[in-house]
């Protein structure tokens, strides 16, 4: 028989893949010159520093709609001013979510969310639309960013989903080789 990935892990690991790909930006913005992603860059938000903030609010916004609060948001303002509290803020948001899906039942994520919409209209998606679209809308952005990285002369960062999978199958090889050590068993034939 076939294992069947539910939707919870899909979305856990999606959920993870967010907050390794925000590391790897955030590597690669902190060579970028600050005054830079204070800057006017042509972005949606204008410059990257606020198309981050952008980010993070989105997913506080979406993960109240799913928890059932009305978050207050402000997509015009930069909530955090300062780069640092907001590359903080942005991971903790991710770390947040994966845990908060963690947590969630199976049949939660073939419900519903019922919510009003930032202009106050009654909508309703499937759990998984959202946290699809919770999930693109960062890879959106982060990619809207990395273009603007190449064009400052930086290095574009790695964060494709392929290269998330490979580096956390290699996390767990190193765990069961470490697991192997431990138990005494000389190969990995031994593990099963």
């Amino acid at each position: 028989m076939q294992n069947r990935y539910s939707w919870k892990s899909y979305f856990v690991v999606l959920s993870d893949y967010q907050q390794w790909a925000n590391d790897r930006l955030f590597a690669a913005l902190g060579g970028i010159d600050h005054a830079l992603l204070q800057s006017p860059q042509g972005l949606f938000f204008g410059t990257i520093h606020h198309t981050v903030d952008h980010i993070m609010l989105v997913n506080r916004l979406w993960l109240g709609r799913l928890r059932g609060d009305i978050p207050e948001v402000d997509f015009q303002a930069v909530t955090y001013p300062d780069w640092n509290q907001l590359i903080e803020a942005t991971q903790r948001q991710a770390e947040e979510l994966t845990l908060w899906l963690e947590a969630c039942t199976e049949d939660w994520f073939d419900g519903r969310l019922d919510y009003v919409s930032s202009k106050g209209e009654a909508r309703s998606m499937w759990m998984r639309d959202v946290l699809t679209h919770m999930m693109n809308h960062q890879t959106h952005h982060r990619g809207q960013i990395s273009a603007v990285i190449t064009r400052l002369g930086g290095a574009a960062p790695e964060m494709d989903y392929v290269y998330y999978k490979r580096e956390m199958e290699g996390y767990m090889e190193t765990i069961r080789d470490d697991q192997s050590l431990s138990s005494g068993a000389t190969s990995p034939s031994s593990l099963a």
